[in-house]
């Protein structure tokens, strides 16, 4: 485990998150432009959390802020607290350089979009392995051992992947290898941007399967960010649905696919493919999402909404309770279960079939 200062640990207040963000904002243009805005997440440890929302929605930069890996000239503030053992904690955005650049391989470990441009074209797949090792001051023999049996648990077979530059492998062995070398040096967490975007239905299919087996296998905690809502709702234990750079509604991902509550999460889920209803009931939601320099004031959503007052516009929603574990940023959802109708039925238990 990486070294870290004595200076950045605190007692834990919740022993059963291994990451834990607080007021997380970040901001450009000297703060006029907020492209997260006043996040609070606590992500459980061992557990899959499934982070969605529509294209510029600010998942990625809610990835970015885990690791402290806000691009220039971005401003990031608030709290991220690592767990690594349950009677410490770690503040991210208190680390020096060197104990963050260990903590991005070693403690907390990125899959970033489209693995075709992660690899160095001119690297065979083993260097970028030992290349990674080498950084981190980790036995190379060892390491590679543990990619061997990394890339046999994803069903790749490791002498030719190993021996093979970027361009020889498929879409899918590419990002089945980047997993691997994601994994190498033994993280905690396994942070995923996107990790299946450019892969046709079955190798999604297929490594969601995987991600499952590792999670089983190394006691992972996975924070799986997309904008594909039925893939990762087969997949996440939660779901955090984000709009207009703020967390709108957040709980089992059972509950939220079965009874939603938010209308923007009611709107997204129409606006999706499913077996149980036909592409004619399928229904865009309306509108645009903002740009970061023109939110709309009291619920960012409320534009797009059908459920929409002057409250709405005015104020601020707070996450109110819909379960003790399933909350939503809306002055009206309890009306938006009867107002806003879905297009596959709604159980209102944790057994529904919409996946």
């Amino acid at each position: 485990m990486m070294s870290i200062s004595s200076d950045v640990l605190n007692e834990p207040q919740d022993r059963d998150a291994i990451i834990r963000m607080d007021d997380v904002s970040v901001t450009y243009d000297s703060g006029d432009s907020y492209v997260l805005d006043d996040v609070s997440l606590a992500i459980e440890r061992n557990e899959i959390i499934g982070i969605v929302g529509e294209s510029g929605s600010g998942k990625s930069m809610l990835a970015s802020s885990l690791l402290d890996a806000v691009p220039d000239p971005g401003q990031l503030s608030g709290s991220v607290e690592y767990r690594p053992v349950q009677d410490q904690n770690v503040e991210v955005l208190a680390l020096e350089d060197s104990e963050l650049r260990a903590l991005r391989w070693e403690e907390i470990s990125m899959v970033f979009q489209g693995a075709m441009s992660s690899f160095n074209p001119t690297m065979k797949i083993k260097e970028h392995f030992i290349e990674t090792l080498e950084a981190h001051n980790a036995p190379v023999e060892t390491g590679l051992n543990r990619a061997h049996e990394l890339l046999e648990d994803l069903y790749l077979k490791p002498g030719r992947v190993l021996g093979s530059y970027p361009h020889e492998l498929s879409g899918g062995m590419q990002q089945r290898a980047l997993i691997a070398l994601s994994l190498v040096l033994e993280p905690d967490v396994l942070v995923m941007d996107e990790p299946t975007a450019a892969l046709d239905l079955l190798m999604q299919q297929s490594i969601l399967l995987l991600l499952r087996e590792l999670r089983e296998k190394y006691d992972l905690t996975m924070v799986f960010i997309t904008h594909d809502l039925p893939l990762v709702a087969s997949l996440a234990d939660r779901l955090a649905v984000m709009y207009a750079f703020e967390l709108v509604e957040l709980g089992p991902a059972s509950e939220v696919i079965n009874t939603p509550t938010h209308p923007y999460t009611r709107a997204l889920l129409n606006a999706t493919p499913n077996l149980n209803a036909p592409l004619s009931e399928m229904r865009p939601v309306k509108g645009k999402s903002p740009a970061p320099i023109n939110v709309p004031s009291g619920c960012s959503y409320h534009p797009r909404c059908p459920l929409d007052t002057e409250e709405c516009r005015t104020n601020h929603p707070p996450a109110d309770p819909v379960t003790p574990e399933h909350t939503a940023a809306c002055f009206h959802w309890e009306e938006a279960r009867t107002e806003i109708s879905l297009n596959y039925a709604e159980t209102g238990t944790n057994d529904g079939d919409w996946r």
